[in-house]
């Protein structure tokens, strides 16, 4: 439950069209719901403003089909990462408001949130290849209710692709730049903007790449001032971390 749920919750104690009991009836699983496998944060909505995400990966199908629906009972806004295609079938199957997306691999349950002031959220990738992973990004920031645009195939192979986009640059909030091979292209963006940037190292690359190893201790190195790093492929912690400086910066100036 977020602050909105509760709040409507009282206001219908208050006004005698719900009774206690019944109000108590819906905070039930308030703040913990037990499922053996899983004990699920029905609080995390009201600490941060977005109920728990549901990392997918390494959990049974069984085991994220029923976390899926019980939050989604609850009324909750569902965001599910790293979600097989075959398990994601079966609850768009059966989950009222389901959507998958393939390329990223996120299932989203119920309408997004209001859109947050602060700005725009632009989602940067180097290569084609990193596609998925800012994908990854790109829905989660959009699913926290940022207002999102995406910039791919941008890398610095061709800089005169991102260099084209200057008012799209400075347009931006929060830049996300995921990047795999060399992870330069953080530090190019870095060095363009005034936005804080955050910098995502992806696994593509050949061998000396070390599965994004070099990406990512070349974004740490970066030269370029305020360039934040999250760790290889996630987008999700990216998209998380911009929609986190979005709403800062709209609680601030609203």
């Amino acid at each position: 439950m977020d602050r909105a749920q509760i709040r409507a919750l009282l206001e219908k104690v208050e006004k005698g069209s719900l009774s206690v009991e019944e109000a108590l009836e819906k905070l039930r699983h308030f703040p913990v719901q037990d499922l053996g496998h899983t004990q699920i944060d029905t609080h995390r909505a009201l600490r941060r403003g977005f109920p728990e995400v549901i990392f997918c990966q390494g959990k049974k199908s069984e085991q994220i089909e029923v976390i899926v629906e019980r939050m989604a009972e609850s009324g909750s806004q569902v965001l599910a990462t790293r979600c097989p295609a075959e398990v994601a079938r079966s609850i768009v199957g059966k989950v009222p408001g389901a959507r998958y997306h393939p390329l990223s691999g996120a299932l989203v349950v119920g309408d997004k949130k209001k859109s947050l002031k602060g700005g725009l959220v632009l989602v940067v990738s180097a290569g084609t290849s990193d596609i998925p992973v800012a994908e990854e990004a790109a829905v989660t920031a959009e699913t926290l209710g940022c207002r999102v645009q995406t910039l791919y195939d941008a890398g610095v192979a061709g800089i005169h692709r991102l260099l084209r986009q200057s008012k799209l640059l400075t347009e931006a909030a929060v830049i996300i730049v995921v990047a795999g091979m060399e992870g330069a292209l953080p530090s190019v963006v870095g060095g363009l903007v005034e936005a804080p940037v955050i910098a995502v190292p992806t696994s593509v690359g050949y061998g000396a790449s070390f599965g994004g190893l070099a990406a990512l201790l070349a974004m740490l190195n970066s030269c370029s001032p305020g360039v934040l790093v999250v760790n290889i492929d996630n987008g999700f912690g990216a998209g998380y971390a911009a929609t986190l400086i979005v709403q800062s910066v709209g609680r601030k100036s609203g």
